[in-house]
């Protein structure tokens, strides 16, 4: 039976168990259960945007914000492959959650990747003690946040763009440039912290709760000794750092990748549902039923090879950042360049299928799937198309490194 035959073929039964991760890691299990009930109301909260707030505290209730800590420090010392299936996950039915369950963790990180260890094993226990969920204000390309020396402290005044989680953290990892210096600093703050605004001012297509929007900063006091490592240089090339402190483009790259997939996964885990159960079939097909359509499955068949492909070269880039960060201060420039194609790669292929997916899918199920219907929303994924553009720099890291 050939892959397009076979993809439709339980024409009215149950959809096939498409997708669907390897249970036996406990914290996976507790991610399958927690996106099914994310599912039920994932549309209709992206229609409305705003805080997830249930949300994430049902991830603190089931323990999932602590997996990559360290035992010794309150966490469950597992792996990024880990929390990139739950990201690829949530975001086959949320977007916006899968994002921030991604970004929550490379924000955690931040202060170990900062070369300030003491500083990380005194926020990691109590970060695992307090089941906190990290934002970021620490966008890079903008500069547009700016801090003074004032004794003991630094008073912060501007703002910063794409700012996910922020909107629901505890805790923040900042950035901002030093006034005198120009340099780059960074700490971890709380979110609550005075002067510090959030203003929802984030709308993006298919991720309206991941708060990436502006958060501006009226004159907030940071103490030193919430300051993380040195400063950096604003161009890093006048002072290479150690690989392992450049990991961060790494973590979000591959946050987003698996965002990507897991949104082309939910669109044609939702697609078939609908074509299989609601659609109809065009006047001049000559079959019956919308899902006996050579054409309709003739294009499921293309779009899932796609997926899959895709799927592998993500799954290849679970094991490559890994091991990236098992190196440690250990990794090597070109153990680091080897990971960053690989993932670069990945990140490359599941943006063109994600959005391949979540746009020809509408060709296949139907106008009627394109209005707001609970049997759309029912099936259990988002399928508007999110941002999932590639990004010019991925495109030139591969041109430059003979791709």
């Amino acid at each position: 039976m050939t892959a397009n035959v076979a993809y439709l073929h339980a024409q009215a039964e149950p959809a096939p168990a498409l997708f669907e991760p390897d249970t036996s890691n406990p914290f996976i299990a507790r991610a399958v259960s927690l996106r099914e009930r994310f599912a039920e109301d994932a549309i209709a909260r992206d229609q409305a945007g705003g805080k997830p707030a249930q949300q994430i505290q049902l991830l603190k209730e089931h323990g999932l914000l602590a997996l990559l800590l360290p035992r010794e420090y309150g966490g469950q010392g597992e792996t990024w492959s880990t929390v990139l299936r739950i990201t690829r996950l949530f975001a086959q039915v949320d977007g916006s959650l899968g994002h921030l369950f991604g970004y929550h963790y490379s924000s955690l990180l931040s202060p170990r990747l900062r070369n300030a260890p003491e500083k990380a094993a005194s926020l990691w226990r109590r970060s695992a003690a307090g089941n906190w969920f990290w934002g970021n204000t620490a966008n890079s390309f903008s500069r547009s946040l700016f801090g003074q020396r004032d004794g003991e402290w630094f008073v912060l005044d501007g703002y910063r763009p794409f700012t996910s989680g922020s909107h629901v953290a505890d805790f923040l990892a900042i950035a901002w440039e030093d006034a005198a210096s120009g340099e780059r600093r960074f700490a971890a703050i709380p979110a609550d912290r005075e002067g510090i605004v959030i203003e929802d001012d984030w709308d993006g297509i298919g991720q309206r709760q991941t708060g990436s929007g502006r958060v501006t900063y009226r004159s907030v006091r940071v103490h030193e000794s919430e300051v993380l490592g040195q400063p950096v240089p604003l161009n890093p090339t006048s002072a290479p750092a150690q690989p392992y402190r450049t990991v961060t483009p790494l973590q979000q790259q591959s946050v987003l990748l698996n965002v990507f997939i897991g949104t082309a996964q939910g669109a044609l885990r939702a697609g078939r549902e609908y074509t299989v159960h609601q659609s109809r079939p065009w006047i001049h097909s000559g079959v019956e039923r919308h899902v006996d359509d050579p054409w309709v499955r003739r294009q499921y068949g293309e779009l899932w090879v796609k997926t899959q492909a895709a799927t592998a070269l993500a799954d290849r880039a679970l094991l490559a950042l890994d091991g990236v960060i098992a190196r440690g201060e250990a990794l090597s420039a070109e153990q680091r360049g080897e990971a960053a194609v690989a993932i670069a790669a990945a990140n490359v292929l599941a943006g063109e299928v994600a959005l391949q997916v979540s746009s020809e899918i509408f060709e296949v199920t139907g106008a009627r799937s394109a209005v707001r219907k609970p049997a759309w929303t029912a099936s259990g994924a988002t399928c508007a198309s999110i941002p999932c553009t590639i990004h010019p720099s991925t495109r030139r890291a591969m041109s430059a490194a003979g791709y």
